[in-house]
């Protein structure tokens, strides 16, 4: 089985500067904040002291900001590294996209064909299998194209009657799995021999009555669905 991880990067831009901040430096701002110490925050992330202080003053040359403020303590200690405003602000988008990130780590990998675009409605038409959906349009894209479509679990909704709904796309299929993970219970469902997941709450499943073999309905917004070109 192929392994493969990817590291995060952040892209940070003020005022028309930018710059590239990798893991290592995202939890070196993170630890400053929680130790208020750049000696602790360093420790925390194995480097050293002057490695730390010049992740620090890479970002700041970069960005053109002040992201830390360090104070001198005196002969009984007292010292510190604190956040600036700009700083902090920083390391709060990041730990925005982290939680999104951790929000929509599980989706359905679909592959699929476009064989419709539609410009004035900015949607296209994607065949997986015997059935179609709608997705965003990316003008990059051509009829005939390969595509692997990605829709979170959590976007995915079950229904016992189809709603009708220009915005949704409304699938028929057949639970074959319910498994209880973290007080959610995640459903499988056999629709058209291609595996759609959905994860919903426990109240969900009982005001549903859901259970292996019954028909069901899984919906999705067209533009939950993400597309990358194959």
């Amino acid at each position: 089985m192929t392994d493969v991880k990817a590291g995060v990067e952040y892209k940070i831009n003020i005022d028309g500067n930018s710059f590239l901040l990798d893991s290592k430096k995202f939890q070196l701002l993170e630890n400053i904040l929680d130790t208020g110490s750049l000696t602790a925050a360093a420790k925390s992330i194995k480097v050293s002291y002057r490695t730390a202080l010049n992740y620090i003053e890479k970002i700041e040359s970069a960005l053109n900001v002040k992201i830390v403020n360090t104070t001198k303590g005196g002969k009984g200690g007292g010292g510190g590294t604190s956040l600036t405003e700009e700083g902090y602000s920083i390391l709060k988008e990041c730990k925005k996209i982290n939680a999104i990130m951790e929000l929509h780590k599980d989706v359905n990998e679909i592959e699929s064909e476009i064989v419709d675009i539609n410009e004035a409605r900015g949607v296209m038409t994607i065949k997986m299998n015997d059935f179609e959906i709608n997705a965003p349009l990316n003008r990059n894209y051509e009829i005939g194209d390969k595509l692997l479509a990605l829709i979170s679990y959590d976007n995915i909704f079950l229904m016992l009657e189809p709603q009708t709904s220009s915005i949704r796309n409304i699938l028929k299929g057949q639970i074959v799995e319910m498994k209880l993970e973290n007080e959610v219970i995640r459903v499988r469902i056999d629709v058209g021999g291609i595996n759609i997941y959905s994860d919903i709450t426990l109240s969900a499943e009982k005001e549903l009555n859901l259970n292996i073999g019954k028909e069901i309905y899984v919906g999705f917004k067209a533009m939950s669905v993400a597309t990358l070109k194959l």
